[in-house]
């Protein structure tokens, strides 16, 4: 059997599913691991797949994790593609929204499945165990901790490494990595801000919590501006506010939701202990009665790259790509999950980003300075990859690390 590969990155493109409701996806997934004849187990973390082959060269070798997330976005598809996404889903507070692979994890699943495939061919060439993880759940920040709840640890070969990728908009054929921090911790939280609710012609006999939100908002900004070194590095961002629902009625509360990043965890201690101090000082300010309730809704550790690892597989990217093709991206303050595998285990993890964009649009928006306005990010309803060498690249930079590792 060979896979075709760019077919099933269509497909995947055109049914992307929420977190921890991929079971189409998985069912795909299972369907191709059978056709390589794979055994696999399903349904870890809820919706996650995992699956193992052992190469057949002299000795046992070092056992190596390959991961590979597949969820989707609540995100409106704009590409215009004519494999463009016209999913919908029911997000966890009930809303019906549409779908979109917006980050890439369609390309993420293609990629391993076409390196397992290229692995089995030559898995005379190799001693060693690779473990390819499916992971559900990773914007929620979730999936890998709920795999491991489910034992995946327990259930595969526990691993000497763990390595993994992330396509982003950098030309297609480059492949991005650096040692230490990779990515930036997270955390995402909520903020209630309690007040008293009452008539808008009546403000006076009110708590207004909109207003102490739209305060609270003002000055969680000054943290960055005025309060961090600006030679060190913190995200924070107000990404929704609730509150109120209709126009003179003020409502008892408001809800603020937060993403906070940072590259350490020196600095989320910080981070975190000032939006506190804020959060309950413009509360006092306003007059509010009640604390407000702070809760941390997932909290995402830094992706951390082993250096003496990564140096390896640089030189070997190096060799098999060519020197100009791999580039130190700097470090993302996105945040990952699939660190926890790593740290769970005790092992080095290497996570490292490649390009999907057409290298001749790239450079024209770098020559005109225009980066930011004509290359869409992850995310974006107009994120979409070229295919090739895209899905080529994405499978040859798997093997080639994977290799690197094995005996």
């Amino acid at each position: 059997m060979s896979i075709d590969l760019e077919a099933l990155y269509t497909d995947l493109h055109r049914h992307p599913e929420l977190s921890f409701q991929e079971t189409r996806t998985a069912g795909v997934i299972t369907r191709e691991l059978a056709g390589l004849g794979l055994d696999f187990v399903e349904g870890l973390g809820k919706t996650g797949v995992a699956t193992s082959i052992t190469g057949t060269g002299p000795g046992e070798g070092p056992v190596v994790w390959l991961r590979a997330d597949i969820d989707g976005l609540p995100v409106e598809e704009l590409t215009g593609l004519p494999y463009a996404s016209t999913a919908r889903g029911v997000d966890p507070a009930g809303t019906d929204v549409p779908v979109m692979h917006a980050c890439g994890h369609d390309m993420h699943v293609t990629a391993m499945l076409g390196a397992l495939e290229r692995l089995i061919a030559t898995k005379d060439e190799w001693s060693g165990t690779v473990v390819a993880v499916f992971q559900p759940a990773e914007e929620y920040g979730a999936g890998a901790q709920a795999m491991i709840a489910d034992g995946v640890l327990d259930r595969f070969p526990r691993p000497d490494i763990v390595l993994g990728q992330h396509l982003t908009p950098l030309p297609a054929g480059v492949v991005g990595v650096r040692p230490g921090t990779q990515m930036a911790a997270s955390d995402g939280i909520t903020v209630r801000l309690l007040g008293r609710g009452g008539h808008g012609s009546r403000p006076h006999a009110t708590i207004d919590p909109i207003v102490m939100a739209a305060a609270t908002v003002m000055r969680l900004q000054t943290i960055v501006s005025r309060e961090i070194d600006p030679r060190e590095m913190a995200v924070v961002t107000v990404g929704a506010i609730h509150a109120g629902l209709k126009n003179n009625i003020i409502p008892a509360e408001a809800t603020l939701e937060l993403s906070l990043r940072y590259p350490d965890d020196d600095a989320r201690a910080d981070v975190m202990a000032r939006v506190e101090r804020i959060v309950r000082a413009e509360a006092a300010a306003s007059g509010a009665t009640e604390e407000p309730v702070i809760t941390t809704l997932h909290s995402l550790p830094p992706t951390i790259n082993d250096a003496d690892a990564t140096a390896r597989l640089v030189a070997a990217w190096q060799r098999a790509f060519g020197e100009g093709n791999v580039v130190d991206p700097g470090m993302f303050t996105g945040s990952e999950d699939v660190s926890w595998f790593a740290r769970e285990a005790g092992v080095p993890l290497v996570y490292w980003f490649w390009g999907g964009l057409d290298p001749e649009v790239f450079a024209d928006a770098v020559a005109r300075g225009t980066v930011n306005e004509d290359i869409p990010t992850n995310h974006s309803p107009y994120f979409a990859p070229v295919l090739h060498p895209t899905i080529e690249r994405g499978v040859e930079a798997l093997v080639v690390a994977a290799r690197e590792f094995l005996a």
